[in-house]
């Protein structure tokens, strides 16, 4: 019986044996195991293209408007050392001209490839630098330098130089809506010929706010001296000194409602309503609501404007003819004779109608977290 199990009893001994034996060696001499308990590791100089190469670093296009600086080099090296704090490589710089005010420059920094266009300078600037923009999921970064910061005011964003860096790298993306506002010619009231100081129509886009009249001949007057000494009290210098503009009649259409006259010293249309000095013009406008708000100012003298103030103060629009609010997608206004225009603080001419649309949605901005 027992030359029958015999077989089998070898072939357990050698099985043991074998198990045995690879466990001691794995205990005294790993090496000579290892190949079997792992593949084999290449050279240390085999080719790492196997592995995923290192992400490149993000970069941003900063397009800078140099009047605003008298030390534009320590500018440059505050903003490359926040770019590099938070993780991102060196910026591309490109500076604005008068030929070309912001435009080109954002164009231009797309196609070097950035993952970010910023804007250092005023809303001039920023309104210019956004034309290249819209439209795109390239989003536009703010870093205020100018005297009214209008469209960083309203989006809450700060103003010191390192933390709006920050926010432009590091916070959130925020799609808001643009104006766009069509401008006519101005012609002779009486054979409605083009005036010699005529505007051929175009298309401007603004991302704060447009106004003809009074608000267009504040702009105009405010001293660039001033303004840079004082800042935006300026413009309430020149403010006061237009209280008593000329008035002049319009045509208004908002949306499909029939056309409406009256006599104006201002119209302003809003694609926000803060304005400066904690004043709010267009209480209820935001910058997300596919929607523009017009207001026509009527005033009568200078003590018209006392109703006028008070509104604005207290942030109520209805129950005065003086101050008229309009909401609406598309608005157009005539005016029976050439009144100066402005967009987002730059004046461009004069004209006799401007039709102004809202673009919703059609620009990302980056706002804080």
């Amino acid at each position: 019986m027992l030359k029958d199990y015999l077989p089998w009893i070898i072939a357990g001994i050698v099985v043991l044996a074998l198990v045995v034996g690879g466990l001691v060696l794995t205990r005294v001499a790993p090496e000579a195991t290892a190949t079997l308990r792992r593949r084999p590791r290449p050279p240390r100089d085999h080719f790492r293209g196997g592995d995923e190469p290192p992400a490149p670093l993000k970069r941003a296009g900063v397009v800078i408007n140099p009047t605003k600086f008298t030390d534009l080099v320590a500018v440059e090296q505050r903003i490359t050392a926040a770019c590099l704090a938070n993780g991102w490589g060196e910026p591309l710089f490109y500076e604005t001209t008068v030929e070309d005010p912001g435009t080109g420059q954002a164009a231009q920094a797309v196609r070097d490839g950035v993952d970010l266009v910023c804007t250092l300078g005023g809303d001039g600037t920023v309104r210019n630098v956004a034309s290249a923009l819209i439209g795109t999921e390239t989003a536009l970064g703010i870093l205020p330098a100018g005297t009214g910061n209008l469209l960083a005011r309203n989006l809450d964003l700060p103003v010191a130089l390192e933390m709006a860096v920050t926010v432009a790298l590091t916070g959130r993306n925020r799609r808001i809506d643009v104006g766009e506002l069509v401008v006519g010619a101005p012609t002779d009231a009486h054979t409605d010929a083009p005036t010699d100081e005529a505007v051929a129509p175009h298309t401007h886009r603004f991302l704060v706010m447009s106004g003809i009249g009074m608000d267009a001949q504040i702009m105009a007057g405010t001293n660039e001296n001033l303004k840079a000494k004082v800042g935006w009290p300026a413009y309430m210098v020149s403010g006061v000194k237009h209280l008593v503009s000329p008035e002049f009649r319009i045509g208004v259409k908002v949306d499909d409602e029939l056309e409406f006259r009256r006599r104006a010293r201002m119209v302003v249309i809003g694609n926000c309503g803060r304005l400066l000095g904690g004043l709010v013009l267009m209480p209820n406008a935001r910058v997300d609501d596919g929607q523009l708000d017009t207001v026509i100012a009527s005033p009568r003298g200078v003590v018209g404007w006392v109703p006028v103030a008070t509104r604005v103060a207290t942030r109520r629009r209805k129950g005065h003819p003086t101050l008229d609010h309009k909401v609406c997608r598309e608005v157009r206004v005539r005016t029976d004779r050439p009144v100066p225009v402005q967009i987002d603080g730059d004046v461009i001419g004069e004209a006799t109608e401007v039709s102004a649309t809202v673009l919703p949605g059609c620009l990302t901005v980056r706002v804080s977290q």
